[in-house]
């Protein structure tokens, strides 16, 4: 899932590459108000993702979106890889939603940026409290190559 990778709200984020994506699992892209306020996503990530419907929304809690839950729900996961900006309100709100849906939310802490380093560490520590599991692409790609009969997603849930 990539939350609101748009021009507007990158605000000097720099720090996502393609090799920090996951290769054959499926993506859900969104974004919010494209043609108001943030832009459109990265040209960069459509081009990793080419033909991909992006959810648009209006509202900033993405799971608050229906078109966004059914596109999660059409995946047959339960294990959900999470990135976005920003992560105080992109990533903080979905994930609670999404935990109290009974998905197990792995948020990629260094494939998200917040409005500040202050307001990105205090989102990914209530993040910990909220019981999401806290990752990089290193550790889910060894994840994925030493737990792949674990589960059917290639993941096991988190701790």
């Amino acid at each position: 899932m990539f939350v609101d990778h748009q021009p507007q709200m990158t605000f000097g984020v720099a720090n996502i590459d393609r090799s920090t994506l996951i290769n054959n699992v499926p993506a859900v892209l969104t974004a919010v108000e494209t043609e108001s306020f943030s832009g459109y996503l990265w040209p960069h990530l459509l081009d990793v993702f080419p033909g991909q419907q992006v959810v648009e929304r209006s509202s900033m809690n993405s799971w608050d979106d229906p078109g966004f839950r059914k596109a999660i729900e059409a995946t047959g996961r339960k294990n959900i890889i999470m990135t976005g900006l920003w992560t105080e309100v992109c990533v903080t709100w979905p994930t609670i939603e999404m935990l109290g849906a009974g998905y197990n939310v792995y948020v990629v802490e260094d494939c998200c940026g917040a409005t500040s380093q202050a307001a990105h560490e205090a989102a990914l520590s209530r993040r910990k409290a909220e019981l999401s599991a806290l990752t990089t692409p290193r550790r889910i790609r060894e994840a994925r190559r030493q737990r792949s009969s674990t589960c059917a997603d290639g993941v096991s849930s988190p701790a």
